[in-house]
């Protein structure tokens, strides 16, 4: 009977986990495409500033979103979040216009907590240090305010580069065109 408690409370907990609620509030997106907006970048940066940027949340499957983030007329960044027991996994898949995969890409990182509904950290894997070096010391994490926001970000510790890319929740948009390799 203590085992079947045991085992009881710790599915109850595995359920509620604060990872699953910003799952299940992100699944709420799904279909739909939001413009954003730059509000922090290095100083002189060009990948973003100055661009139509549009995420659209295109792909909900069992223990996957698909996020193509669209930068003006660039379709090759799609953010991937995998849901592994109660922790979020965030990756970034970089195609090139052809639909093969980006000489740089999967990169990224597993939240090492379930987070809060409304916020969860990725911090650099093994795999994105040995792909990119430099990246060992990137923490990405999203903020996501039902209703108002969805906030990407980058920080590589130790550096000034720092991005962040705010989408407004309250005005859907026309989706783009299809992301490369879609």
């Amino acid at each position: 009977m203590a085992l079947y408690l045991m085992l009881s409370a710790a599915a109850s907990a595995q359920s509620t986990a604060p990872s699953r609620s910003f799952w299940k509030n992100l699944q709420n997106y799904c279909g739909q495409s939001f413009e954003g907006q730059v509000m922090a970048a290095p100083a002189g940066d060009t990948n973003f500033t100055g661009k139509r940027l549009i995420m659209e949340v295109k792909a909900c499957e069992d223990g996957r979103i698909r996020i193509p983030f669209h930068v003006g007329n660039n379709h090759s960044r799609t953010w991937v979040l995998t849901l592994q027991d109660s922790l979020l996994q965030l990756k970034h898949d970089h195609r090139n216009e052809d639909g093969r995969p980006d000489r740089v890409t999967q990169y990224g990182g597993m939240a090492p907590s379930t987070g809060t509904p409304t916020l969860q950290f990725f911090p650099a894997d093994q795999y994105t240090v040995n792909l990119l070096p430099t990246a060992a010391a990137n923490v990405w994490w999203i903020e996501l305010e039902p209703g108002k926001h969805f906030t990407y970000h980058l920080r590589r510790l130790g550096t000034d580069r720092q991005y962040s890319i705010r989408f407004d929740l309250t005005k859907p948009v026309s989706a783009p065109p299809a992301p490369w390799g879609w």
